[in-house]
């Protein structure tokens, strides 16, 4: 769909549009001096809870976390949502609140927006923030020997989907919508000062997709070129919200994890040990999940101090081909 259009910009017609246009990642930077500039990033999505006020909230953490992912510090946002035209003024006020709220959290204003009438609602932010281009967290750039830590617990989206189907119980959800709501803007701050080589957020791609990011791409040019790196992931030092591996178990999969699996399969090897079930759920699609971020072993202590939840899930390591090997720490 994308590819006829892949040539309408030019990268060197746009030299202080640092991130936006070359190797995918998760916002768009551009350069005003040499020690500052914009992070621009929008994201939103269909309800995946039943709470409007949780909605909203969950919807804006998502939507911040992409600033976060490169390191940077939110500015303002703006409101971007869609509304059936008989849902209850009540209901939207209740969304609307929930992601002020979350961004007030973040310390950040929500300064306006848009909003039309549709089917079926829909709800995010426009992001605007500020970065140090001298210290960005870009997915690429993760150095042999690199541990990855992962800061939030997975499972998010069969959680939400066993939700759907009226087959979680309260503290299953309560659990997933708590991890959704919170910020990563504490794991941002302590990449930064870890000196991560590299981090990304991991939504909609699942764990697997979203690190498959990270990796270099096959084809670069020598002076795009970076080390010929791979990555090795313990299943089991997985963290897992509760209930997730037993909905995966039982297959209730949001529709994204097969096409995930599909499209980023190729690149990732697995265990023979490791179930089929398990195997798909690390595509599974998350939702405003954590940060993974490849940190010097050396700087590990502190991020693991300083974020209780986080866990070291593997490491970088040298290889020819850019794969990702998922076996069992044991």
């Amino acid at each position: 769909m994308l590819r006829p259009l892949s040539n309408l910009f030019n990268q060197a017609d746009y030299p202080d549009l640092l991130v936006g246009l070359g190797h995918p990642d998760d916002a768009a930077i551009y350069r005003l001096s040499d020690d500052k500039a914009l992070v621009a990033t929008v994201d939103f999505f269909t309800p995946i809870v039943d709470d409007p006020y949780a909605y909203g909230a969950i919807a804006a953490a998502n939507s911040l976390s992409d600033v976060y992912a490169m390191g940077g510090r939110p500015l303002f946002a703006l409101n971007i949502a869609a509304f059936p035209g008989d849902l209850p003024y009540d209901m939207i006020s209740e969304v609307l609140r929930g992601g002020a709220e979350k961004a007030i959290e973040a310390g950040v204003a929500i300064a306006g927006g848009h909003t039309i009438q549709d089917k079926e609602p829909k709800y995010g932010l426009v992001v605007l923030g500020m970065v140090d281009p001298r210290r960005l967290l870009a997915k690429s750039g993760a150095q042999p020997g690199d541990q990855l830590i992962l800061t939030k617990p997975l499972g998010a989206g069969v959680v939400t989907t066993a939700f759907m189907r009226d087959l979680t119980s309260d503290e299953q959800l309560a659990a997933a919508t708590a991890s959704m709501m919170q910020l990563n803007r504490a794991a941002s701050e302590a990449a930064l000062a870890a000196g991560a080589h590299a981090a990304t957020d991991i939504t909609g791609f699942g764990l697997l997709g979203h690190a498959s990011e990270m990796l270099p791409a096959r084809e670069t040019s020598e002076a795009d070129a970076q080390p010929a790196i791979g990555f090795r992931i313990y299943f089991d030092r997985l963290p897992w919200l509760p209930g997730a591996q037993q909905f995966g178990d039982d297959w209730v999969y949001p529709g994204g994890a097969h096409n995930n699996r599909k499209h980023f399969g190729p690149l990732v090897h697995f265990d023979e040990r490791i179930s089929e079930a398990m195997q798909v759920l690390c595509f599974s699609p998350e939702t405003s999940g954590g940060l993974l971020m490849a940190v010097p072993p050396q700087a590990v202590g502190g991020v693991l101090a300083s974020l209780p939840s986080a866990r070291v899930i593997g490491e970088v390591i040298a290889s020819a081909e850019p794969v990702i090997d998922v076996t069992l720490a044991a």
